[in-house]
């Protein structure tokens, strides 16, 4: 399969479950010139990947039927050399580096623009990710890990509690308040 220079015919499978920002993120890659498809779940991700194995990928973490690092395994077994991304709204080390030993090139945090996005995909394979222009505050992180945890334990205060060796009632005031800035 030969490949004319430039983004002509380069082609790109967006996996994310948030049907408006797929959408979004759809044509704002179509406009910088890349052949998009979409798929909405690890399912039909993988079912994308076996039928024609993109040059790029931006897979959401965390979808309905599960982990989206399914999906960037299953293309770098195919396709070693594709140019996978991992989008998530829980930034969190370990995944970062679980994706990255999967196969994939970077890892950006939710909601990503698609500049962004464009960018970390057509970086040069030796080039490192520029460091966020604004990256998440300590209690941002804090919070969002909170988040996932109670997430998990599918929203039982008690046993998220227990799990992050924290007082109930601690907990409850966190969980009714704001996200942070």
């Amino acid at each position: 399969m030969a490949h004319e220079q430039g983004n002509e015919g380069k082609s790109l499978l967006l996996v994310d479950d948030d049907r408006p920002f797929l959408n979004r993120l759809g044509r704002a890659m179509e406009q910088r010139g890349l052949d998009v498809r979409m798929a909405e779940s690890v399912a039909e991700g993988i079912a994308e990947v076996r039928k024609q194995p993109p040059e790029y990928a931006v897979v959401d973490l965390r979808l309905g039927d599960g982990n989206g690092l399914d999906v960037i395994e299953a293309l770098h077994k195919v396709r070693p050399e594709a140019r996978g991304i991992v989008l998530t709204g829980y930034g969190n080390i370990a995944t970062a580096v679980s994706a990255v030993k999967l196969g994939a090139i970077d890892y950006l945090s939710k909601p990503a623009d698609a500049d962004a996005v464009y960018g970390a995909l057509m970086a040069p394979p030796d080039q490192r990710a520029a460091l966020p222009e604004n990256p998440m505050s300590a209690d941002r992180v804090r919070w969002e890990h909170i988040q996932r945890v109670y997430e998990l334990c599918n929203r039982n205060v008690s046993e998220t509690a227990r799990r992050l060796n924290m007082h109930r009632r601690t907990l409850q005031r966190i969980l009714a308040k704001r996200a942070p800035r």
